[in-house]
């Protein structure tokens, strides 16, 4: 699916983990390398860790991608989570591009949605499964 914007064409995709949402658009930008914008910072500036940048780039140089644009919003959660929801995103994206890409993405693990979720605390319980501590006397 492709919209249009500011005389500017591109794909939309949502991806998710834990409580974060990342809002990722791939924009058309012919000859301009991979150039990834985060919150409206570089992405290697919003994600100092090398083994987060490559998290990111893992599906966009899986599918041979070298001169792609890609603008992200993430919100959310931590930034652990973010990356992670910035991966999904991106591959979700890449698979409206292109479906044949969808073996290789899948092999991978990167289109799976991680639904898991900090599970919420019950009554009487310090967190959700951990109890006070019990005395026999």
């Amino acid at each position: 699916m492709k919209v249009k914007t500011d005389n500017r064409d591109y794909i939309p995709a949502v991806g998710r983990r834990k409580c974060s949402v990342a809002r990722v658009r791939i924009l058309h930008d012919k000859g301009k390398g991979i150039k990834i914008i985060v919150n409206g910072k570089d992405f290697k500036e919003y994600l100092p860790y090398f083994e987060w940048q490559e998290s990111i780039l893992k599906p966009i140089k899986l599918t041979g991608q070298d001169n792609i644009s890609i603008s992200i919003k993430v919100e959310g959660g931590g930034t652990k989570g973010q990356v992670d929801a910035i991966r999904h995103g991106i591959s979700r994206a890449l698979l409206a591009i292109n479906e044949e890409w969808r073996t290789t993405l899948r092999k991978e693990g990167l289109l799976t949605r991680d639904s898991r979720v900090k599970e919420r605390k019950k009554p009487g319980l310090r967190r959700a499964r951990r109890a006070p501590q019990w005395s026999k006397r």
